[in-house]
């Protein structure tokens, strides 16, 4: 599992753009028949890519976690974004399409994670993984895609019509600290999240999926007087501590997960800065 250490807003104006790649830009998580991991120290987020082709996938516990089991002291939301797969959890098992979530709860034990028909026209299921330490156990729940909260945002005038649905919230599938969901652009949208924002007491990160191969997103972070950008890929992911903005707009349509983990579990707690604030 790479490991990743926490960053400062002063860091941000000295890196280049390599540097920046290598702090925020999480890219390769979905390697075949494997179990791909990265341990953030920004709020202790695990973020990992699961790609089963030809047969199951068992998750694994690692070192840096210092666990028997992955989830000993932790929980995930979990959003398969390739074609359709299945996640046994302790013996159950939960079909899950393109777009759906699965919430784990502490105590797991047993997660496997196989393709309904890897070598089908959707190829095989990506699942993706937010993870954070949790203090208390909450029943593993699926949503299937679209059976969320689902809520309309932006406009067509400003190129940010999306719609946004929230599985994992606080009025939602419970969690101790995760909060996640799937927001999609309409076709002709290619803002998300503006007016810009951050969350002081929580980090996120976005994986970026259904982006075609030969576009891409270009995401703006840092602190909002002193941003920076990253051009992002299909089924990448990036890190936005705590102080840092998160926005992005592509060069077509998309979607993204957007994850959460912190000191609480309102949506809508943000620090916004209007647009022509920014620099």
């Amino acid at each position: 599992m790479e490991q990743r250490y926490a960053t400062s807003p002063e860091h941000v104006p000295g890196m280049d753009t390599s540097e920046l790649r290598g702090r925020y830009l999480v890219p390769g998580l979905f390697v075949d028949d494997d179990v791909n991991a990265l341990y953030t120290h920004h709020d202790r987020v695990v973020v990992a890519g699961v790609k089963p082709v030809t047969g199951p996938v068992t998750l694994p516990t690692f070192p840096e976690i210092v666990s028997p089991y992955f989830f000993e002291h932790r929980e995930a939301g979990i959003v398969n974004v390739g074609g359709p797969g299945i996640i046994t959890v302790d013996g159950t098992r939960y079909e899950a399409q393109h777009g759906a979530c699965l919430y784990v709860g502490r105590g797991a034990v047993d997660v496997v994670f196989e393709s309904g028909d890897a070598a089908g026209e959707a190829g095989p299921a990506r699942f993706y993984l937010f993870s954070a330490p949790a203090h208390t156990a909450y029943p593993t729940t699926f949503v299937a895609p679209g059976e969320g909260t689902v809520r309309e945002l932006g406009d067509p005038e400003q190129s940010n019509r999306r719609t946004l649905n929230q599985y994992i919230h606080e009025k939602g599938v419970r969690s101790c600290q995760v909060v996640m969901g799937v927001t999609t652009l309409h076709t002709g949208s290619m803002w998300n999240t503006m007016p810009a924002h951050t969350h002081a007491r929580r980090t996120e990160v976005y994986l970026y999926f259904d982006l075609p191969a030969d576009a891409r997103v270009v995401h703006l972070l840092g602190e909002p007087t002193e941003t920076r950008h990253l051009v992002v890929g299909n089924e990448e992911a990036v890190i936005s501590p705590s102080w840092s903005v998160h926005s992005g707009v592509g060069t077509a349509s998309y979607s993204f997960v957007w994850a959460m983990a912190g000191e609480n579990q309102s949506f809508d707690d943000m620090d916004g800065f209007a647009i022509a604030d920014m620099r």
